[in-house]
């Protein structure tokens, strides 16, 4: 099932409870929570409060992406938070085994984010207990980024491992994603769509309908 997940860094903070009821109502099934940290990623964004906020006034999946370093520090505060996924960076990882496994104790979705130039091989002996692979289409740390097309390439690659082991993993991707891009990203193989202008610019209700529409045709 394809599903999009719009990314709250591109929201309007003074209105963000607003804005995510909108994409709620749309019918975005996620919602994409990018945590910076300012070493991992030269930027900074939110963290627990704000995601404790959502938590309390929405129903969405919330998909937590963790741009730091060390991220078992936080996984505890983050489930307690009310996250449903959190997604690790493997190059921010010292034991991805150990992440993906604490994830998974507390009854969460775990994935795991690659970076555009990271390999596929980090993922060898940890993707059978992975839910999602999040596969980066621009290098992390701001929005507003252009699609980098081999990242492509790797999601195709990853599709093709992932059907070899027979598993049901999840691809995701992040950055660059529009709609002229979305058709793109879906042939290649991901089915969690991560959008933040291409939504929250101009009119979110019906940036968020159009491209649920285009992921919908993409089933048939």
């Amino acid at each position: 099932m394809n599903c999009l997940s719009p990314s709250i860094l591109a929201a309007d903070f003074s209105r963000l409870g607003e804005q995510v009821a909108f994409v709620e109502q749309a019918g975005a099934q996620y919602l994409h929570f990018d945590v910076m940290d300012g070493h991992f990623v030269p930027n900074i964004s939110f963290g627990l409060p704000v995601l404790r906020s959502l938590r309390e006034v929405t129903g969405l999946m919330l998909d937590v992406h963790l741009m730091i370093e060390r991220p078992l520090r936080y996984i505890d505060e983050i489930a307690a938070c009310g996250a449903d996924i959190i997604t690790v960076h493997a190059e921010a990882c010292a034991d991805l085994d150990r992440a993906v496994r604490e994830i998974k104790e507390k009854g969460l979705l775990a994935g795991v984010a690659l970076c555009p130039a990271t390999p596929l091989g980090v993922l060898e002996y940890v993707l059978a207990d992975v839910d999602m692979v999040l596969v980066m289409t621009v290098n992390p740390g701001f929005g507003g980024q252009s699609l980098i097309p081999y990242t492509l390439d790797k999601v195709r690659d990853l599709k093709a491992l992932i059907n070899r082991r027979g598993l049901k993993t999840d691809i995701e991707v992040d950055g660059g994603i529009n709609a002229l891009t979305l058709s793109a990203a879906l042939e290649a193989g991901a089915n969690v769509i991560v959008a933040g202008s291409a939504v929250f610019r101009g009119d979110i209700a019906e940036n968020t309908k159009s491209l649920l529409a285009q992921m919908k045709a993409r089933e048939k």
